[in-house]
This record gives structure tokens, sequence and C-alpha cells, in this order.
């Protein structure tokens, strides 16, 4: 009796730690982006020191010259693509440039000829959306496996506009200064200025993104707040996030991270500073100005970019494959063990 319950308690054990493997192996194969470390990639405009610099996304710890100088001069925006490739602007030669989404190698020029490439996203049709930061300012729609001009998109009196996100309604908004203009996602055609012309106190604002609420938030160099909250749904003003007497100067590209808290460029201070995401309250200096190497230290944060593969959901079809697949590996243990 006393050998057969050891046999039986081992076979439970393997059984068990089959399943565990089984589970692990399924993770690793279906959900490969789970485990993978976030990464915070921030432009840097800083005379001869401007790159594309690569910071741990939970410490803000230096990582890598991700981009150097001698590739990219004046980086102003930055997208990952649907083929993991890293896409950022050079306004210094007009240009859209792709690098090794990983690596930082450089692969190609993705689109030459584009006025002043500043902030950039890919579009809900999977074209990416590039911002000229020119006066008067428009929008270049790209092919966004080509890089081919499909169209100049303008309206709402673009003037050096810089920063462009895209809504919930998955519409582009576009940071021009005093105002955010909306565009039709689909068509790229002028919707409205979504956010009136210094509504709330708006100044000079580089840069637009949606917080984990819905709602828009903009930088801002007025003297009502760094940070401006707008209504998501109606562009009406909600108040100051970051209010006056924060330490922004001169705030320009921002970004909620993965731990729900908003990332601000603090250009005018070289720095990178964290706000809580819920309450506007400053948490800290994430990123200290002079990180990074003696050749390419941070002096002029532009934009901030999280490569945060687990912030999207998963299809229904793999979460269903998945589903089964435990199914599966239990009812084998069950029938291993009676």
């Amino acid at each position: 009796m006393t050998k057969v319950w050891k046999h039986s308690t081992k076979r439970t054990t393997l059984s068990a730690n089959r399943v565990r493997v089984g589970v692990c192996c399924m993770c690793l194969l279906i959900l490969p982006n789970v485990c993978s470390a976030t990464d915070l990639y921030v432009g840097n405009f800083f005379g001869n020191d401007s790159d594309v610099l690569k910071f741990n996304g939970n410490t803000g710890a230096f990582q890598s010259v991700f981009v150097p100088f001698s590739v990219d001069s004046f980086p102003l925006g930055a997208a990952f693509g649907a083929d993991g490739n890293f896409y950022v602007s050079n306004s210094n030669t007009e240009a859209v440039l792709r690098v090794n989404g990983t690596t930082g190698a450089f692969l190609n020029t993705f689109a030459s000829g584009v006025d002043d490439p500043a902030g950039m996203k890919f579009g809900p049709n999977g074209n990416l959306y590039v911002v000229n930061s020119s006066s008067p300012g428009s929008v270049t729609q790209l092919n966004g496996t080509t890089g081919a001009l499909i169209s100049q998109m303008t309206g709402g009196s673009l003037n050096d506009p810089e920063g462009i996100t895209v809504g919930r309604d998955g519409n582009l908004y576009v940071a021009n200064g005093n105002s955010v203009v909306r565009f039709n996602g689909t068509t790229g055609a002028f919707m409205d200025v979504f956010v009136a012309a210094g509504s709330g106190g708006l100044s000079g604002g580089r840069d637009v993104t949606v917080g984990p609420d819905g709602n828009l938030y903009a930088t801002s160099n007025g003297s009502t707040g760094g940070v401006l909250k707008y209504n998501g749904t109606t562009g009406a003003f909600l108040g100051a996030f970051v209010g006056p007497g924060s330490d922004l100067s001169l705030p320009r590209g921002l970004v909620f991270g993965p731990d729900g808290n908003l990332y601000v460029a603090n250009y005018g201070a070289g720095d990178v500073l964290r706000f809580d995401g819920a309450t506007g309250t400053f948490i800290d200096t994430f990123i200290a100005n002079g990180s990074g190497p003696a050749d390419g230290m941070l002096g002029g944060p532009t934009f901030l970019l999280f490569n945060e593969p687990v912030s999207s959901i998963p299809e229904p079809a793999t979460l269903g494959i998945v589903g089964f697949g435990l199914l599966g590996l239990l009812l084998w243990k069950r029938k291993r063990t009676l």
C-alpha cells in the first residue's frame, strides 16, 4: 500500500510538472512578448550630441545610443512599425529613416523629401503619418510598407506643428502650438480644430497624447501649466494636469508609460520628468540631464517612445488557442492521475 502511494505521488508530481512546462511553452510560443523588457527611446537634439538614446523603461538607466548622430542629426519623432522596425525623422535631411527595431542598425531611407519631418504615428489604415513642422505646416501620409507618398494633409491653420497621436476614435490629433487639429484617421481629411486656439491657456504646445482615461493631454509653454488636459470627446478644457510652478521648462514630448504614469521630455532643462498618471503630482526626475556617454549625452529631449509589447490585447483567436491548449493539458493531467 505504501509503495502504491509513493508511486501515485510521483506520478502526480510528474504530471503537474509536465502541465507547467506545457503552459510555459505555449505562452512562449503564442505570447512571446509578455516577458519582453520595456525600453524608453528618447530623441535628443543637443548640438553635436543629437541622437536617439535608449533607456531602461522601468529604472531610467542608460542602455545605449540606439541611433547615433552619424545616422540621425535632428530626431523629432519616431514610431515602431508593424514589421518591428523603428522609424525616425531626420529634420536636417528631410527624411524618414528606418532602423532595426532591436539593434538600431540603419536599414534604409524609408522616405525622402519630407518637409521638416517631426512627430509621426502609424494610423489605423497602416499608413505612416508624419507631421511637417514648417510654416505653413501639414501632415504627410506615406504608404506604411513602401514609404511612397499618398497625400499631403492640410487644414486647421497648421503652423509649425510637431506632435501627433491617434485617438480612441481612430482619428489623428496634431499639436499645433496654440491648438490641436483633428484629421480623419482613415481618409486623412481635415475634420476640425479639436482644441480651440488658446483654450485653457494652451501656448507653444509641442506634443499631444491620449491618457488611460481617454482624455487628451497636451504640453504647453504657457502660464497656466506645463501639461493641459482636454475632454477626449469634445475637446473642452478640463484643467491643468501639471500646473504652474512645476519644473517643466519648454516641455516637448509626452507619453503615458506602462506603469500608468506620465513622462514628459523637459526640453528646456534637458531631462525627463515623471508625474503621477492619475493626479499629475510630480514623482521624480526619471532621466537626468547628461545621462548617456560623453559624446552623446542627453541635453535636449524631443520625443519619448516606449517599446511596450504587452500594451496590445491578444486577438480573440489567440486567446482561444491558449484556452483550448490549457484545457487539453488539464484533461491530460486528470486522465494520468486517475
